[in-house]
C-alpha cells in the first residue's frame, strides 16, 4: 500500500524519543532541526544525545510517556518496547515511527536531503540503505545543477520550491553560504517606497578553462540564476548549459577590448539586483586573484546589494599543474610569487618590483604577461636570475587547445615569438619546470 506523503511543521511542537542511542540521537536532532520540543526516555543516554537541547527522562519507557506529544519516535534495540510505544501511540492517535521494522510503523522517516528551501524526501518501500543511495544521487545532482533548482520567476517561495521538488520554506541544516545570501535578499523584502524583492549577486570564479573545474556551489549558482554576466575567459562551456530564458551578458575583458568598462559592470549587477534579480558573475579563474572581483564586491556594498564571492581554482596554480608542474616542491623551492605582468616593466605606472622577484621566490607565476615576456625576461635578468633558469608558457591551459612551451629566460621570448604563442597563458619560472618532462613520462 502507497504511504502519503507529508511536511510537517513541528516547530514549538512536543516530540518524544524512545531510546538512547546513536538511532534515537539522529532522530532526536532532525527533530531539533525542526523546531520541535523533544524529549527522550531511555534507561541509558548517549552523552552526546544528552548534550542536545532535549529533555532527558533517564528511566525505562511507561505508558503515558506519549501524553501531549504530536510524534513519537519508538527507537530502541528492544522490539517489545517500540511495539509497546507505537501501540500507545496509536490509542493517542499520535503518529509513531518505528526504527525496527518498517511495515509495523505508522509512519516511516525518508531520507532527506536540502538545498536551500528544497526538501527532497525519499522512500524506497521500507528499505533504508535503497533511501539512502536515492537520496544521495539525488543530492549530487541537485548540487551540480544536473537537476535544476531554478524557481519560476513570480512564483511563491513555496511554490517555488515545490515546482523542484518538496518546498519547506526553512533555510536550517545543510543551508549554506549560497542559501543564506539568497534568503538574505528575501527577508530584506521590498525596497524603501515598496519595489520588486531585493534579488542578489553572487561573483563565481569559474575556474581556469575546464569547465568541470567550477565549484560545485559555483555551478549551482549559474542553474539558479536570472542573469549571467560573463567575462572573455569565464568556462564558454558552462555558457550552453544554461536555461535559454537565462540573459547573458557578454562583458568582453579581453585586452584592450573591453564590452563593458569595469563601471559598467558595476552599475549592471547592482541595478539588475535591486529589480529584484538573481546576478551571478561569471569570472575566469578567481574572482579575488587579479579579476577586480573586490571593486564589484564594493560596489553591491555600496548600493545594498546582498552578494557573496564563490572562489574560483585559480589559473595561477591550476594551469601549471594541468601542465605537469607544481609550483612548490620540496628539495626544489618552498615559496611562490604571483605577479600580474600586463604592464611593460619600463611603464611609468608599472609598479612591480622585478629586482626583488629576480632575488627573491623560487618560482614565479606571472599573468597576462606574453605581450611583454621579452621586456621582464631582460629586466629580471638584468637583476640577477640566470638566463639559463627554466620556463614555461602554458597556453589555453586546462582545455583540449592547452599548449605548453618550455625554454630558458634568456630565449622564452623568441621561442614564444616563433611558435606564435598568444594570451591567455601562464608563464612560470624557476626549477620546479624541470619536472614537467618527469611528470609527463610518468
Amino acid at each position: 500500500m502507497s504511504r502519503y506523503p507529508l511536511a510537517l511543521d513541528l516547530a514549538g511542537r512536543r516530540a518524544v524519543v524512545i531510546g538512547g542511542g546513536a538511532v534515537a540521537m539522529r532522530r532526536a536532532a532532525a527533530l531539533l532541526e525542526a523546531g520541535a520540543l523533544v524529549s527522550v526516555v531511555a534507561p541509558a543516554v548517549l552523552p552526546e544525545l544528552a548534550a542536545l537541547d532535549v529533555v532527558v527522562h533517564q528511566r525505562p519507557y511507561r505508558p503515558g510517556d506519549l501524553g501531549g506529544a504530536w510524534l513519537a519516535h519508538a527507537a530502541t534495540n528492544d522490539p517489545a518496547v517500540n511495539a509497546a510505544v507505537a501501540a500507545e501511540a496509536e490509542r493517542s492517535r499520535i503518529w509513531c515511527v518505528r526504527a525496527d521494522d518498517a511495515s509495523a510503523s505508522a509512519a516511516w522517516t525518508p531520507a532527506v536531503t536540502r538545498h536551500g528551501d528544497v526538501t527532497v524526501a525519499v522512500t524506497a518501500g521500507g528499505d533504508p540503505r535503497r533511501s539512502q543511495q536515492l537520496r544521495a544521487a539525488i543530492s549530487l545532482a541537485l548540487a551540480d545543477a544536473t537537476l535544476p533548482l531554478r524557481p519560476r520567476r513570480g512564483a511563491s517561495e513555496s511554490s517555488a520550491s515545490e515546482s523542484s521538488a518538496s518546498g519547506t520554506g526553512e533555510r536550517r541544516g545543510c543551508a549554506d553560504a549560497a542559501d543564506t545570501a539568497t534568503a538574505d535578499a528575501h527577508r530584506r523584502g521590498a525596497r524603501s517606497g515598496g519595489g520588486a524583492p531585493m534579488g542578489s549577486v553572487a561573483l563565481v570564479g569559474g575556474g581556469p578553462g575546464d569547465p568541470g573545474l567550477i565549484t560545485v556551489l559555483g555551478r549551482r549558482l549559474l542553474a539558479e540564476a536570472d542573469v549571467v554576466v560573463t567575462d572573455k575567459l569565464a568556462p564558454r562551456g558552462l555558457l550552453a548549459e544554461i536555461d535559454p530564458d537565462v540573459e547573458i551578458v557578454d562583458a568582453g575583458k579581453a585586452p584592450h577590448a573591453h564590452n563593458l568598462t569595469q563601471d559598467a559592470i558595476n552599475a549592471l549587477i547592482v541595478s539588475r539586483a535591486l529589480a529584484g534579480q538573481r546576478v551571478v558573475r561569471l569570472k575566469g579563474g578567481d574572482p579575488f586573484v587579479f579579476g577586480r572581483g573586490g571593486e564589484e564586491a564594493l560596489a553591491c556594498v555600496r548600493a545594498g546589494v546582498p552578494f557573496q564571492v564563490v572562489p574560483g581554482v585559480t589559473s595561477a596554480v591550476a594551469v601549471p599543474a594541468y601542465a605537469g608542474i607544481p609550483v612548490t616542491h620540496r628539495g626544489l623551492t618552498q615559496d611562490f610569487a604571483v605577479v600580474s605582468a600586463h604592464l611593460d616593466p619600463s611603464h611609468p605606472g608599472a609598479t612591480v618590483d622585478w629586482e626583488s622577484l629576480a632575488r627573491g621566490p623560487g618560482t614565479l607565476v606571472l599573468m597576462m604577461a606574453v605581450a611583454h615576456l621579452e621586456q621582464i625576461a631582460a629586466e629580471l635578468v638584468k637583476h640577477g636570475r640566470s638566463g639559463a633558469t627554466p620556463v614555461a608558457v602554458i597556453s589555453d591551459g586546462t582545455t583540449p587547445g592547452q599548449q605548453v612551451l618550455t625554454s630558458t629566460l634568456g630565449q622564452v621570448a623568441q621561442d614564444a615569438a616563433r611558435r606564435g604563442i598568444r594570451p591567455p597563458a601562464v608563464v612560470v619560472i624557476g626549477e620546479v619546470v624541470r619536472l614537467r618532462d618527469l611528470l609527463s613520462a610518468a
